[in-house]
């Protein structure tokens, strides 16, 4: 089995005041290479903390988290960080992208940190941004380019540094439906292409049922949908 991501029992625990919050009681899921999981739940079940502990940005309070064959409680700090940096690509509801920075330069930067040349990395976010038909908007700041075409970019930014497996929380929920739509045929045609392992959380149903499977978050952990 060419597992990817794999959540074993995970347990993530928040203190409010004098209350434990127990978010995560032992949820499990596993991602094949290739695979694309809906992630679906009410608000405040704790999707967005389950993405967080899943790409390594958030520590489970018990199980195991599995990265590409890494268990996450062997790696120290800096493994954690080059873990994300180079086999997770991340895409929020929120495009986050910078806004002194042009669109070719939001793609760009996440490589030149990665150590790959400004040549490599320049090609390599060109092709990205022409692929989601933002050839003409390479040198356009967030602030000029539209909705759907700023999630384009941190598309093409989440995937830049070719990473095997992609998490998205709520990737279209700041959309409208048709742009939406548009926004995430495209997000999955790209994970299809890439043979990514991908978990995408959204709200939208119709959407969530042109994937793979889906899961539930609930009550803590995850079920079949």
């Amino acid at each position: 089995m060419n597992e990817r991501l794999v959540l074993d029992r995970v347990i993530r625990t928040y203190q409010q005041g004098q209350n434990r919050l127990e978010v995560l009681r032992g949820a499990s899921l596993a991602i094949q290479a290739g695979e694309i999981v809906a992630l679906i739940g009410p608000s405040g079940a704790g999707k967005s903390t389950l993405l967080h502990v899943a790409g390594l940005l958030d520590r489970a309070d018990g199980g195991e988290v599995v990265v590409a064959g890494r268990p996450a409680s062997a790696m120290g700090e800096a493994e954690r960080t080059r873990s994300r940096r180079e086999l997770i690509g991340f895409i929020y509801q929120f495009h986050y992208l910078l806004a002194d920075f042009s669109a070719l330069e939001n793609v760009v930067l996440p490589q030149l940190v990665a150590g790959k040349s400004r040549a490599a990395a320049t090609a390599r976010a060109t092709a990205l941004l022409e692929g989601l038909g933002l050839g003409a908007r390479l040198a356009h700041r967030p602030a000029r380019l539209s909705g759907g075409e700023q999630q384009r970019v941190a598309i093409a930014r989440a995937l830049a540094n070719e990473p095997k497996i992609l998490l998205a929380d709520e990737p279209t929920g700041n959309l409208d439906m048709r742009t939406a739509e548009t926004v995430f045929n495209e997000l999955v045609g790209l994970a299809r292409e890439h043979g990514l392992a991908a978990l995408i959380a959204t709200h939208n149903n119709d959407l969530a049922v042109r994937l793979d499977r889906t899961v539930r978050l609930e009550d803590g952990l995850l079920v079949p949908a």
